[in-house]
Order: C-alpha cells, then structure tokens, then sequence
C-alpha cells in the first residue's frame, strides 16, 4: 500500500509527521529499534487497520504489515471482499520492541508509558486520514484506540464510537493466526478474521453489521 506523492493538504500533512516522526525520542524505543514504522497509504483512505507495533521484517525494511502477518492480513482482506478498497495501514507504536533470543529477535508487548508516548502519532494519523471505519487488530491496537475496558475477545465485531471515527471494531491482530497449535485451529481463526473483516466490508457498502 504504497503512500502517493504530496499534493493535497491533507496528504502534505501526513508525509510531515512521517518524517518528523523519524526522529522521535518520546519514549526509548527508538535506541533499539532500526527505524521508525509510520503507517502507509493514502490520507483520503476508508478504512484505517491499526496494529500493535512493527516486527522484526517491519523494522528492517520500514513499512507495516510486510512479514508474515501482513501476509496472513493481505489474503483475509482479499477474502472479505477488501482488496481494493483504500486503506490506510498502521501500528499503534512505531518502533519495534525486542528481545534477543540467540540470534533472533523476539518480540516484546509494549508497556503502556510506550504505548501513550506514541498516542501522538497515531492522532495525528486518525485526524489527517478521518476514516470511515476503524479496525484494531488485537489487544494493543484496542487499547491505545478504545482504553483498557476493551477486550478482544469479549468485544470483537461490536462497533464504538470515537472522536475520531463513529465506527470503531476490534478484532485479533493476524499474527495470532499463525500462533495457533494446528492446520485446524489456524483455519478456524482465519474463517472467524475474515468474518470480522466481511462486517467491515458491510459497514463501507453502507450496512449496519
């Protein structure tokens, strides 16, 4: 979901905090991380999915959802009926949060004085882009948009009310997806995202699901 070039206001705008996030200091994950993930897509887009913070293949190559569960995100979309729908694409945190184990890079769920100190940005994402429909995918995401009484699995597919979006859900973050213990489970919990996603399809055509 490649950002377009600058040219109208709002579209300027976005590509400014895009680079002014670059040198964000507001918490310290920027001395671990190798850059920061701002979201990508166009600043007229629909539909906004927000995630938790970038991963390893993220961090590396600086755009969201280009490893393994933006794969898994991809094939959903196209199954909901969403692939071509313009969407906006980001992480509630911008800067990725590891820990080594061996010579890997393990991921580390972001504290919540991580997760408000990156609020900035992600407001500036929502009040520039001004979707039609809101997606947090998994717990973080659901936090940082909704607080802390949402639950995923208690409040998946319900829609909220933000200053920022009068159609706000909550659904699991695709990398859960390929957590799952087998070929079942993973099957059962794709066919369940993508209903989650289809009721988003609905609610952009105009329905109340």
């Amino acid at each position: 979901m490649p950002n377009p070039p600058g040219g109208k206001p709002s579209q300027r705008r976005l590509n400014l905090a895009r680079r002014e996030s670059r040198e964000c200091r507001r918490c310290d994950l920027w001395k671990r991380g190798t850059q920061t993930v701002f979201g990508e897509g166009s600043a007229g887009a629909r539909l906004m999915l927000v995630g938790e913070q970038p991963g390893d293949v993220e961090d590396i190559e600086g755009k969201p959802f280009v490893g393994p569960a933006g794969r898994v995100l991809e094939r959903a979309l196209a199954d909901a009926g969403l692939a071509h729908v313009e969407t906006y694409v980001t992480n509630a945190v911008k800067h990725f949060k590891w820990e080594p184990r061996g010579k890997r890079r393990i991921h580390v769920k972001p504290n919540t004085a991580e997760l408000m100190a990156c609020q900035f940005w992600l407001e500036q994402e929502l009040e520039t882009v001004k979707p039609t429909v809101v997606v947090a995918l998994g717990a973080t995401a659901a936090r940082s948009l909704l607080g802390p009484a949402v639950r995923v699995l208690k409040d998946r597919g319900k829609w909220f009310e933000t200053p920022y979006s009068s159609s706000v859900t909550v659904t699991v973050h695709p990398s859960s997806i390929l957590r799952a213990v087998d070929k079942a489970s993973r099957e059962k919990a794709m066919a369940e995202f993508v209903a989650d996603l289809a009721r988003v399809a609905a609610r952009l055509r105009g329905g109340t699901e």
